[in-house]
Formats: structure tokens, sequence, C-alpha cells
């Protein structure tokens, strides 16, 4: 068997997932890049390491792998550490530098992008958000060719990924990035064996969606349905929170506590119940539905409180 040097490149789960799954398949792992080499001082990343080290940290430490210290993978300095070490692969996972040709084309092999969704469905930097948002039943995990674009390259092999009604960003996250483990240790194991052949993504089927701007966590009941807010709040969790707005003050959304309840006589924006005991309001959306949202908070000079809480919905029936 052909023991192939790989060279990984990552962030938080999905880099801890990849690196697993090449032990799965027994290749030898010449060095791991985090994405913090990148973006953080040196200093500042001492500090973070020493004190409140990542769970992928962790993994990387207890399983004794070099780590690459560099400031950015298309230096002179990353592609002499590449060639220097003869490297077969280098396989990506969350990483916002886009890679020049002169890097991705160094690795015998080549370089291959693990992204969590069907491409070319939902290119893009965070597409766990986004199929929520849109209503989507199911994801998955691509591997594919890195070449001059994002998330364009040629499709190596693909797992679907199951969206489940009550997930948030956070349970496909955690299920994508098991079956990234799984397609990546099945695709090394695969290049041993088989011949694999890179098929080109269809432009026609392809779709690119941005990081969202921040502003969907306020939710705006008279412009969107309870669809549409059900899906905002499972989606940004838990990347950021959600708030419902009310004379000035901001209520801080439990994303685990939300429900969708019938039609109702009532006007979009409309609080028609309240509860204390739950810390609970009610509230109808565009579509005359009303939505549910139990365990909210105020969010207040820079804190999470109770006492304002129950002391807002003990107020009469008013306007979110």
């Amino acid at each position: 068997m052909f023991f192939m040097k790989v060279v990984v490149l990552g962030k938080g789960l999905m880099l801890a997932n990849i690196v697993l799954g090449l032990k799965d398949a027994g290749a030898d792992i010449v060095g791991v890049f985090r994405y913090e080499q990148t973006c953080m001082s040196p200093l500042k990343l001492f500090i973070k390491d020493t004190f409140n080290p990542s769970k992928e940290l962790t993994l990387i430490r207890q399983m004794n792998l070099p780590q690459i210290k560099m400031k950015s993978a298309n230096s002179e300095e990353f592609k002499r550490f590449l060639i220097s070490n003869n490297v077969d692969l280098v396989i990506v996972g969350t990483w916002k530098e886009r890679l020049k040709k002169e890097i991705f084309s160094v690795p015998t092999i080549g370089t291959v992008n693990v992204h969590p969704s069907l491409l070319p469905k939902y290119r893009g930097p965070n597409p766990y958000m986004q199929v929520i948002l849109y209503g989507e039943k199911e994801s998955g995990v691509t591997l594919h060719l890195v070449d001059e674009n994002y998330d364009t390259g040629a499709i190596l092999a693909q797992k679907k990924v199951e969206i489940l009604p009550d997930d948030t960003s956070k349970e496909l996250r955690e299920r994508t990035v098991v079956a990234a483990r799984a397609l990546v240790a099945d695709f090394i194991i695969g290049l041993n064996d088989n011949i694999t052949m890179p098929i080109a993504q269809s432009e026609r089927l392809a779709s690119y969606f941005p990081n969202i701007s921040g502003d969907e966590r306020m939710l705006d009941f008279a412009a969107q349905s309870s669809d549409e807010i059900f899906r905002t709040v499972k989606a940004l969790h838990p990347f950021l929170p959600c708030y419902i707005t009310y004379r000035g003050k901001f209520f801080v959304v439990n994303p685990y506590k939300v429900e969708v309840l019938g039609l109702v006589e009532a006007n979009a924006g409309e609080i028609v119940a309240k509860d204390p005991n739950t810390r609970s309001l009610t509230i109808v959306c565009k579509d005359r539905k009303a939505v549910k949202f139990d365990g909210v908070k105020l969010y207040r000079m820079g804190f999470l409180t109770g006492y304002y809480i129950e002391k807002f919905i003990s107020l009469s029936r008013g306007q979110a």
C-alpha cells in the first residue's frame, strides 16, 4: 500500500474530522496548518492555545502531529515546505484564503477541498446556515479539486446528510463533519485501490451564497412568515443569536424553544400571549400564524437577565 504524505489546512470541527479520516485511512500527515495561524498574532494565539486550547488543537497534540506555523498558505515558505517534504496531497477544510495555482498545483496528486454541501449547490462560506434558511431537506459533503475559484473544482466524491426538522446549524455541522471523516477515509483508501475520475461541476445547477450580513438576527414579524422566522432562528445558531425587538429593548431567542402555531385573528407583529413562568412570548407573523418563543431573555447592558423579561411579559399586549 502506498502511504501518501498529506498536509491538512483547516479550522474547527472540520479540521479535526479530516485529520481523523486521514488517520483512519493510514495516511502520513506531515503537517497541520491551522487557520488561526494566519489571522492571529503569535502572542494572542500562544495565550489562547495555552489557557483555552480548542478541541482540534488538543487532538493534534494528542496525535503528536507536526504543526505548520506560517502566516499564509500562499507564501513562498509554505510552497518550499510542500516541495521539501514531497507532499502528495493537500486537503483543505474551512479556509478563507484563496489558494494560488503555484501552491495548489505543487502536491503530486493534487489539492482537495472538503466543502459542506452537495456542490454545485450552495457554494460559499457557510452552507450550514444557508441550507436551513432555504428549507432544504438534505445537504452533504463534497470533495473537489481546488482550482483558482472558490468551490468550483471538479468533484471527486460526495456524501448526503439529512437535515432534520429541528436541526440548527450546530447539529447539522456536527453530523456533516462526521460524514466528512468517513468520506475522506474512503477517498484516501480508494486512491490506493481505484482510479478516481473527477467530474466537472454543472454551472447550470450552481448556486453561491455569501456570508449573511448579520441583519438577519433581528426578527421582523411584519415582513417574515412563520416558516421564515423558524428557519432563521435555527439557521443562525450557534453563529449568531436572534432577537425580538420591543420598545427599544432586545429579547434573545432560545433556538431550541421555538414552535410554529396555527392561524390567529391578529395583526403581524402583535404579541398575543405571554407567560412569565416559562418566559414565553407568542407573536403573530406575516402569514398570520403565531410563533411561540419559550425561554426568552432580555439583553441589557451587555448581559442577560431574567428579572426584566418577567417584568416585560407582565405588560399588556403590544407590538413586537
